[in-house]
This record gives structure tokens, C-alpha cells and sequence, in this order.
């Protein structure tokens, strides 16, 4: 049974008879979101400038923490006791099971307006919509599957940057002979999987990545490409310090910025702490697609869910958000801030640095020729459920000398069907 429902499995009786209307005044909306860093929550309130100038009024619910847990929980809470807020930011699978619960409200009629359908990629659409309605909105794209590098320990170890993991291990060889270390990491679960899917990515393709770690195919999942992907993945622990356990991302990617290693495999947001440094792209700092996957963008999307409400004038406001949140005002304005690339292709990316002009080119092209997947380690792929279990599996083997890949790859397929029940 998925994790939501559990936690919410008293929610048809309590909500029977009460009306969802969140308890806001006319013409406003309440937005629950954890966009509380300081780029974020300026770019945040671009939106509620723009509500405001069309004459709706906005009440924030900022609730701090990370990837949203404690927002999460203070969302269940909510809807238990019928008062839901206007608009929250809820991603991925967690879209299906609050539609599921009957809790969401349509957005086809503003989707249909402003031609959504035209707009944005079907694999984002799809997302963003239950048994075929509209019910939320995306922000941003961020891309998982980038390699970060600085350049000048690059020239010095004599390497460039791999496009292949059998360039990446060897130049990591070169990189630990010149003093530095190949490969920043930090030892989390959340890490490793970051890690783990470009790994199966980059050495088993994007069609292999879907079948085993979206569709959850047992036979992908125990298979021999999945014992390949892992032994490739466990390999790259001789790439990486012994003092990486417990080490945030930002501080691996802190090492890279001062030269103290090369490299580091991380999503799109770790830009933002070069860009906070005042480095510039493609000169102070390289990026490029992880090792192999230049044809597979993993993404990772924020999003705005509509909360069914009964107020006529609380739903024209939330028609009125979810438009304003694909116009090209706040699509520029936030993923400038978030270092995301918008959710739309069609905008102009002048502003954005090289890194983000090479994203949304891929972005585009992955969506046209096929390479466009959701990603497994940040909640887009898979339930909440399945994928706790999964980073068990991926970060015991990582950091298990002894655990064979066969061993590995067999309570995958378990992890996966436990899950399921």
C-alpha cells in the first residue's frame, strides 16, 4: 500500500460531509512550499508579485526543509482535517495518490487557455496530470544526470572531460596521481542514487534505466545488465575519499570548486553554489552530461498540485496561479534563481548561462527523439514506498565490501515487490 495512504488512510471518513474549501479569503490563495533558501524564496516571490498584480491576494505557507518531508506532513495534516491549502508543491508519483484520494482539482480549463498540451513535452504533461485531467503545474526541470569538473585540476592531471565511463575511471587515475581527488562525493542515501541511476544510465542506456527503474521490471531489475550497472557503480568508490560518509553535496561540490578534487556527479542544482562563489560556466567551472548518458536526460520537477475548493472566487484564483506560473515572467525569473531550466522549451535563454542553454537544448531534443525519463533517486519515477526501499538496497551494496552484485541486483526485484503490496 503506498506510503500516503497509510498515513492517510482515515481521510475518506474524516473529510465525509465537510466541504474542502481552504479557509482563505476571496480572490486569494494559500501556496504551501519549501522555497525558504534565499534565491528560491526571493524567486518565490516574483509569484506572488504577479497574483498581486492582477488583483488576487497571496498567502504564503513556507514550511523550511530540505526536499519537502516536513512540508509533506504538515500537508497530511491539513487535508485530514478537510482545510487543505490552495495550491501546494507536491511532485511526481505523490500527484497520482493525492488525485487518487479525490482531492485535486481540474486545471484543463486554464491548460486548454493557454494550449498546455502544445506547451510542454508529454512526459511532463503526463506528470503533471490524473486520469486525464490537469492538476498541477510545473515550475522548473532540473536535470540529475550532469558531471561537474574544474578545469584547471582537469589541465593539470593532463585529462579532459570524460565522456564515457571508461574515460571517467581513466581519468581518474591520472587526476589521483597528479594529488587530487577524482570524485567528490557524499556518503547519503539520496547521494548514492543520484549516482547509482546515471551508473545504470551511462553503462545500460535510457530504455534499459525505464524498464528497470520506472516500470520496475523484475527481469531488468535481477538481470545481468543491472549486475553489470552495479559492479560498474560499486567501481567508482576508488574514485572517491574515505572521508566522504555523512558529507552534504554542497561540501563535495564546495571541493570541487577549491580544487581539492576534479569532479562530481550531481544534478543541476549544484550549480548554484559555483554561481554563489561568482564563477562563470564553461570557464571557471565545466559541466556536462554524466558519463555516458548524452542522449538520456533524468528529470526532476517541481510542481503546483490544485486543491479541490468550493469557493468559485478561490478557484478563479487558483486558475489565475497556474497560468502565471508558465509564463515566461516567472518561468525566467525562478529557474535563473533555482539554476533549473524552465518547463517550457520555447523561451528565450539568453540570460541563462551555457550550462542551462546546453540543458534546455537537450531537454528539447530528448523530447522529441526519446531519452526524456524521470528520475528514479528524486521522486519522480517511482512511490515513496518503493523508492525508500530501493536506496536501501543501492547504498548497503555501496558501501559493502562484500556484497556481490548478483546479491545486489536479486533484493532489488524483492525491494520492488515488497513495495508493491
Amino acid at each position: 500500500m503506498p506510503m500516503l495512504k497509510k498515513t492517510t488512510l482515515a481521510l475518506a471518513t474524516t473529510l465525509a460531509g465537510l466541504t474542502l474549501a481552504a479557509q482563505t479569503q476571496a480572490n486569494e490563495v494559500e501556496v504551501l512550499h519549501w522555497w525558504t533558501s534565499g534565491g528560491e524564496a526571493r524567486a518565490a516571490n516574483v509569484l506572488k508579485e504577479l497574483m498581486e498584480a492582477e488583483g488576487y491576494g497571496w498567502k504564503d505557507f513556507a514550511v523550511a526543509g530540505g526536499g519537502g518531508e516536513t512540508a509533506m506532513t504538515v500537508l497530511k495534516s491539513r487535508a485530514m482535517s478537510g482545510n487543505p491549502p490552495s495550491a501546494a508543491q507536491i511532485k511526481g508519483p505523490e500527484i497520482q495518490e493525492w488525485g487518487e484520494l479525490g482531492l485535486l482539482g481540474s486545471l484543463n480549463d486554464v491548460a486548454e487557455a493557454e494550449g498546455w498540451d502544445a506547451l510542454l513535452p508529454d512526459v511532463v504533461a503526463d506528470v503533471m496530470q490524473y486520469d486525464g485531467e490537469y492538476v498541477a503545474v510545473p515550475v522548473n526541470v532540473h536535470r540529475v544526470n550532469w558531471l561537474w569538473a574544474n578545469p584547471e585540476v582537469l589541465d593539470d592531471a593532463g585529462v579532459e572531460m570524460p565522456t564515457t565511463l571508461d574515460e571517467l575511471f581513466e581519468a581518474g587515475d591520472a587526476i589521483r596521481e597528479a594529488g587530487y581527488i577524482p570524485l567528490a562525493h557524499g556518503g547519503q542515501a539520496w547521494q548514492d542514487a543520484t549516482i547509482f541511476e546515471s551508473v545504470v544510465i551511462g553503462s545500460q542506456g535510457g530504455e534499459f534505466y525505464q524498464r528497470a527503474l520506472v516500470d520496475l521490471d523484475p527481469e531488468a531489475l535481477g538481470g545481468e545488465q543491472m549486475v553489470d550497472a552495479l559492479e560498474e557503480f560499486k567501481r567508482l568508490r576508488e574514485l572517491m575519499d574515505d572521508g566522504m560518509s555523512g558529507r552534504d553535496w554542497n561540501i563535495a561540490t564546495g571541493m570541487v570548486i577549491d580544487g581539492e578534487a576534479a569532479m562530481q556527479l550531481m544534478g543541476d542544482w549544484a550549480k548554484g553554489e559555483f554561481t554563489a562563489r561568482g564563477l562563470t560556466a564553461g570557464e571557471d567551472y565545466l559541466c556536462a552530461p554524466a558519463p555516458g548518458t548524452e542522449d538520456v536526460f533524468a528529470f526532476n520537477i517541481d510542481s503546483l498540485a490544485m486543491f479541490r475548493v468550493s469557493d468559485e472566487d478561490e478557484q478563479e484564483a487558483q486558475q489565475a496561479l497556474a497560468r502565471l506560473v508558465l509564463e515566461p515572467t516567472f518561468q525566467e525569473t525562478f529557474n535563473l534563481a533555482k539554476g533549473s531550466i524552465p518547463a517550457r522549451p520555447d523561451l528565450d535563454m539568453s540570460e541563462f548561462d551555457s550550462c542551462a542553454q546546453q540543458s534546455l537544448s537537450d531537454f528539447q531534443r530528448t523530447a522529441e527523439e526519446g531519452g526524456l525519463v524521470p528520475s528514479m533517486a528524486h521522486g519522480m519515477a517511482v512511490r515513496a514506498d518503493i523508492q525508500g526501499a530501493i536506496f536501501d538496497v543501492v547504498t548497503n551494496y555501496f558501501n559493502d565490501e562484500d556484497m556481490q552484485a548478483e546479491e545486489a541486483a536479486e533484493r532489488l526485484v524483492n525491494a520492488a515487490e515488497a513495495a508493491s503490496f
